[in-house]
C-alpha cells in the first residue's frame, strides 16, 4: 500500500508524490455520491484514521473492508464515513503542500501545533478549504461582497472536533456553478492557480479582523476557487 508518515508530524508531505497523482487519486472518489450517513464523532473517527496513512484509492478500499469485516460494522456506514475522511484530508494535505512551496510562507515548526499550519510572510495561519454553504440563501456574488459575514460564519459553525479554533485562519471556499461544490477539492491544479494568484498580491491591511474573546484579535481571509 502506498503510505506515508502520521499526521501528527508534519514531514509527511508529499515528498515522493505529485500533486498530479494525489489530485488523480482523490478524483476517483469522484464516482460516489458525497453522503456520511453517520455524524461525525470521536468512535467512528478512530475505526478509520487508517485514513491519514494511505493516498492510494484503491488501497484504501481494501483498508475499508478489512477494517469493517474484523470490527463487524456495516460495510456501507464505514465505506462512506472513511471515503470523506480520507478525501477532505488529502486535499488538506496537498494544499497545505502548495501553501508551504511558495517562497515567503514557512511551515510551522511545532508539528503538533493544530492552530497553525504556516506563517505567511510572518503571520501564522491555519487553512481550511470548504465548501460553499449550500444552505446559504444568498449567491456567490453577495457572499463575495460580503466576505466578512462569510467567514463569521465559517468561524462560528466549524466542526467540533480536534481542529476546532477561533486563531488566525485562511479560507479556501469552493464554489462549483453545478451545485457540486465538493468536488473541487480535488482540483488541484485550479486550487494552486487561486493560492499563487492570492499570495502574490498579499498584503497584511487586506486581511479582516475579529474579536472572538476579549483583547483577542483573529485575522482571517477568504481564497475563492470557482468554476
Amino acid at each position: 500500500m502506498a503510505r506515508i508518515a502520521a499526521p501528527h508530524n508534519r514531514t509527511y508531505f508529499m515528498s515522493k508524490q505529485t500533486l498530479h497523482t494525489i489530485e488523480i487519486e482523490l478524483k476517483k472518489r469522484w464516482k460516489y455520491p458525497y453522503k456520511w450517513l453517520q455524524k461525525q464523532n470521536n468512535k467512528w473517527d478512530n475505526y478509520t484514521n487508517f485514513i491519514y496513512t494511505i493516498s492510494n484509492w484503491n488501497d484504501l478500499i481494501q483498508c475499508i473492508d478489512e477494517i469493517s469485516e474484523k470490527n463487524k460494522i456495516e460495510s456501507n456506514l464505514l465505506f462512506n464515513y472513511a471515503i470523506n475522511r480520507w478525501y477532505n484530508f488529502w486535499s488538506s494535505v496537498a494544499v497545505e503542500q502548495i501553501f508551504t512551496q511558495i517562497d515567503g510562507i514557512i511551515v510551522t515548526k511545532n508539528p503538533k501545533d493544530r492552530e497553525v499550519d504556516f506563517k505567511l510572510f510572518g503571520i501564522n495561519f491555519d487553512h481550511k478549504t470548504s465548501v460553499f454553504p449550500k444552505h446559504l440563501k444568498n449567491d456567490l456574488a453577495y457572499a463575495q461582497a460580503n466576505k466578512r459575514k462569510l467567514m463569521e460564519w465559517f468561524f462560528r459553525n466549524q466542526s467540533s472536533q480536534r481542529r476546532h479554533h477561533l486563531k488566525n485562519r485562511l479560507f479556501i471556499i469552493c464554489y462549483d456553478e453545478n451545485g457540486a461544490h465538493w468536488k473541487l477539492k480535488a482540483e488541484l491544479e485550479l486550487i494552486k492557480f487561486q493560492i499563487h494568484k492570492y499570495v502574490a498580491s498579499f498584503s497584511e491591511e487586506q486581511l479582516y479582523s475579529f474579536t472572538f474573546a476579549e483583547g483577542t484579535k483573529t485575522y482571517s481571509d477568504i481564497i475563492w476557487v470557482t468554476k
